[in-house]
């Protein structure tokens, strides 16, 4: 059983590790071009951008904010929520566990920038000709397909206790 909890323990932090280190491997080469460009402004296909900015808010730029204090109470509730997931991490199994790590991963990713540059480079720009979405990360890519298999299988378990009470 001990050695069973230390590979679990094992895989689940090789999985945040791997995220966390794709995230900054991108940021940081993202944050060099700028350096060596004076901004990054990269046309990279009809539906792709390399575009970056500072994120002093939470997704997607909400909540950003001029006010130090409104900054700080919301890196204190993210800081919150990553200590919720890793509780959620431990009472999940299976898929569930899978998604909510690539959660957790994106979230520590995002979290480390709000320390370390007060705010978190965004720099993905998807758009379909004149309609750009909100530019993002690749933390902000594992947090979304975390969030969207939860959902999935939220779903999944949900018409399969309807099913069972018919």
């Amino acid at each position: 059983m001990f050695k069973t909890d230390i590979k679990n323990f094992l895989f689940n932090f090789l999985i945040i590790l791997l995220i966390f280190f794709i995230d900054r491997v991108s940021k940081v080469y993202i944050l060099k071009l700028s350096e060596v460009s004076n901004g990054v402004d990269k046309y990279l296909t009809s539906y792709l951008n390399l575009y970056l900015i500072w994120n002093e808010g939470v997704a997607f730029g909400l909540f950003s904010t001029d006010s130090s204090f409104a900054y700080n109470l919301i890196s204190i509730i993210i800081i919150v929520i990553v200590i919720i997931l890793i509780m959620m991490i431990i009472k999940n199994e299976g898929f569930k566990r899978l998604s909510l790590l690539f959660v957790l991963g994106g979230a520590i990713g995002n979290l480390f920038d709000r320390i370390y540059y007060s705010a978190v480079p965004d720099f993905i720009d998807f758009h379909i000709k004149d309609f750009h979405w909100f530019v993002f990360n690749v933390a902000d890519v594992f947090i979304t397909l975390g969030v969207i298999l939860l959902i999935f299988i939220e779903y999944n378990q949900n018409k399969k206790k309807y099913n069972e009470e018919k």
